[in-house]
């Protein structure tokens, strides 16, 4: 099975980019979008063979997930049943027969670290969610996640020490998240592999020299792990200021 995540900041703009051609192209089973920025009647996007769910923010032209998928669900969920998280429309969950799928767009803490506060309670209740749900059948969780985890995980660890994405707090957030029974897959294929980044600022020519981050993750519970085949970056595709990232598994 093959799955793909793609935060395209703002689905229309990244239309005009060759979103399609990537989407048609990639034949993923199921394929998951962070940043939509729009409202479902705001864009008429669907594909041959593939359902959709959408969850827009409440505030227009922000946030926002979606998830293309050729494999019906069970069941689908929006959000984490706890109203002060689930207004801007960051988290999908698919249930399948064997497993769940659930698509996450992490809250940035922001310049100053305006909202780093915040994050933390986001953080502890997506892995209360993520642990509840990991008890009934295994999990594949994607999105951007807006953490790099480990220094390896981006070009200039020492000068983004306090940034946000790269804080103490948010890293070890990260850190209890995986020791709750999770795996980051790109690092259990990957332990070494250095200057795979999936998000690069538009400033100073960040991409064109590879000064970038990575903070887009297929993260699976620990009992699949066996089950992961590998895990693509896709560096090499416009769109966005992030790329999409796969994750092939059984």
């Amino acid at each position: 099975m093959k799955l793909i995540s793609w935060n395209v900041n703002g689905i229309r703009a990244c239309l005009t980019k060759g979103f399609e051609d990537f989407f048609k192209r990639e034949k993923a089973d199921i394929f998951c979008i962070q940043e939509t920025k729009c409202q479902k009647d705001q864009i008429n996007l669907e594909f041959e063979g593939y359902e959709s769910f959408w969850n827009s923010a409440e505030k227009k032209g922000y946030s926002g997930t979606a998830i293309f998928t050729k494999i019906k669900p069970i069941n689908v969920s929006y959000g984490i049943g706890k109203e002060e998280h689930d207004k801007e429309g960051r988290v999908i969950t698919l249930e399948f027969d064997n497993f769940y799928v659930v698509n996450i767009y992490t809250p940035n803490s922001k310049r100053q670290l305006e909202r780093l506060d915040y994050r933390q309670i986001w953080e502890d209740e997506i892995r209360k969610y993520l642990i509840k749900l990991n008890k009934k059948k295994p999990i594949i969780m994607c999105g951007d996640l807006n953490v790099a985890h480990k220094e390896i995980d981006l070009k200039n660890p020492k000068t983004n020490r306090h940034n946000a994405g790269f804080t103490d707090e948010e890293r070890n957030k990260m850190t209890e998240l995986l020791e709750a029974g999770f795996t980051d897959s790109f690092r259990f294929i990957y332990p070494n592999k250095e200057n795979a980044y999936t998000w690069w600022s538009y400033m100073g020519h960040a991409r064109e020299k590879n000064v970038g981050w990575r903070i887009d993750y297929f993260i699976t519970s620990k009992s699949i792990e066996r089950n992961i085949k590998d895990v693509f970056i896709f560096s090499d595709i416009m769109g966005s200021d992030h790329c999409p990232v796969g994750l092939e598994i059984n």
